[in-house]
């Protein structure tokens, strides 16, 4: 079967045009396999996976577009290639009748005088200069895109910070303000917990929880997962926290990120001590003495966050026995998953599109398990993975991470690579579970288990073929009254055979004492 390839020096497209681009193409009669990237070198590493990868796309420079086919023979390989420059040519073009607005920050600020934030998401290489133009403006900014320089970074945060203006990212994925959702996020009700996070899924996964039992926020702040690096200093976690503080309708605030660097932990803690709210800190994986000093309340986990929130906002809640309650009730359903299992598979590995989320993971298998979990965004730099392409032992990859999203859309949008990996982790012989995070919202993916769903059948059916079974766990973060609907969601991955759970926390967790229950600490 040829595979053939178009390399495309000098033109750009964003990533969402470039996937639907090649799921038209992947369907057209006679194309085997397809893909249409930007040729970076995790771009490339897929398309080798996927036997893509000729030559001449391998001596592509990182800012040319590849067009790959497989198709049965030569002529359906050079039709799908012109179809591939066709389809490119139509998304370009405005469609009949289609109504245009501003193309630029000037023309939309002069076309909508009212607005105070502006949102930018074009390529990271050009986001900076729009966000200066912006505060110039005298606008909050939402900076979505990512790829985005530490100086500039910097630069932004410092100058928005000196002029009573909030610069939420780079990298921000989701913020919620006075009730819009911007960027990847939920449909939630107003009340009264306010949310500043360093981590996009992580509000997802926190302002979800609170809404199912009853609590809805104020505002939902994300300020990009560098802020809390010390080269940043935190200065938006402390701007954002300094708001939530002042605002009146806040009652409850929740921060949340990765552990800071020790200086950055210590001024956003003083400025929590300096505040008179319950304050839930969230500092995933990092030590819970500091903030109980500051008078704060620490949680472990973003499910913990959540709970206790909740419970400090007044929901009739004990965060601490449902985590217990939770766990107990989890081992029956450990043995009964076990006993499927052969002697063979004992890691699991987990494919995940919120890094926040694989972040937490991470934490609880920390605990539950004596080997080490591998991975390219690790806790400690010493499981680092050696390539982000293939797993060992057990393994945590966000696919979210800079590496898998220069040129491709994020895997909250674009489920190829995230299907394409799981079809590469059910074939080999050790593995017994496979963990997946679903994020709903507004932005993300139109149905994902509509995709997820068929393909957890095929990696399951590989693995049966191979007379394994193989087990699937996931969570699924958002709320009913998103344009998904997380029911509908939840009952499409149950009907593939895959193990929901009520929380990323307690997918990990499930997952973990599967393989720890024999191989590890329990």
């Amino acid at each position: 079967m040829p595979i053939k390839t178009r390399v495309k020096s000098g033109v750009y497209y964003d990533s969402v045009t470039l996937m639907l681009v090649a799921r038209e193409l992947a369907k057209l009669p006679g194309v085997l396999d397809a893909a249409v990237v930007m040729s970076t070198a995790a771009n490339q590493a897929i398309l080798r996976e996927a036997g893509l990868l000729t030559a001449e796309a391998e001596a592509a420079a990182a800012n040319d577009l590849v067009i790959a086919v497989s198709a049965p023979d030569a002529a359906a390989a050079d039709r799908a290639l012109a179809a591939a420059e066709s389809l490119l040519h139509q998304k370009h073009e405005p469609s009949a009748g289609q109504e245009l607005g501003p193309k630029t920050l000037r023309g939309a600020v002069k076309a909508h005088p009212q607005a105070n934030v502006a949102v930018i998401a074009v390529a990271g290489r050009y986001a900076a200069p729009e966000a200066w133009d912006a505060l110039h403006r005298g606008l909050h900014v939402l900076l979505f895109s990512d790829n985005v320089s530490l100086e500039d970074e910097i630069g932004l945060k410092t100058y928005a910070r000196d002029h009573g203006l909030l610069l939420m990212g780079p990298g921000a994925g989701t913020t919620l303000l006075n009730g819009v959702a911007l960027g990847f996020a939920d449909r939630l009700g107003a009340g009264p917990v306010g949310i500043v996070s360093a981590a996009g899924t992580g509000l997802q996964e926190v302002s979800s929880l609170l809404a199912r039992h009853g609590v809805g926020i104020t505002q939902g702040l994300g300020v990009g997962g560098r802020d809390v690096s010390e080269a940043v200093g935190g200065i938006m976690m402390i701007e954002a926290l300094k708001a939530l503080q002042a605002d009146p309708a806040t009652q409850v605030i929740v921060l949340v990120s990765k552990p800071p660097a020790a200086a950055v932990a210590g001024k956003v803690l003083a400025q929590v001590a300096a505040g008179d709210k319950p304050t839930v800190v969230c500092f995933l994986g990092g030590d819970p003495e500091p903030a109980t000093a500051a008078g704060a309340i620490p949680a472990c986990t973003l499910q913990e966050a959540a709970l206790m929130a909740a419970q400090a906002a007044g929901a009739d809640l004990d965060a601490d026995e449902i985590v217990e309650r939770e766990a107990r009730g989890l081992e029956p359903q450990v043995a009964d998953l076990r006993s499927s299992l052969n002697a063979d598979q004992r890691y699991l590995r987990g494919l995940f599109s919120g890094g926040t989320l694989c972040y937490e993971a991470q934490v609880i298998w920390r605990d539950l398990l004596v080997e080490p979990v591998l991975s390219n965004a690790p806790l400690d730099a010493a499981y680092r993975l050696p390539d982000s392409m293939r797993s060992q032992g057990h393994t945590a990859v966000d696919l979210g991470e800079e590496e898998f999203t220069v040129g491709r859309p994020h895997p909250m949008i674009d489920n190829d690579l995230r299907i394409r990996r799981l079809l590469q982790e059910a074939g080999d012989p050790q593995v017994a579970v496979i963990v997946l995070d679903v994020v709903l919202g507004y932005g993300a993916h139109p149905d994902p288990a509509s995709e997820l769903g068929p393909a957890v059948r095929q990696a399951r059916q590989l693995a049966g073929q191979a007379g394994r079974e193989l087990i699937v766990v996931a969570s699924v973060t958002g709320t009913n009254g998103d344009p998904q609907g997380m029911g509908r969601q939840v009952a499409a991955l149950r009907a593939a055979q895959v193990v929901v759970c009520d929380s990323n926390a307690a997918a990990a967790r499930l997952a973990g004492m599967i393989v720890a229950k024999e191989y590890g600490k329990n």
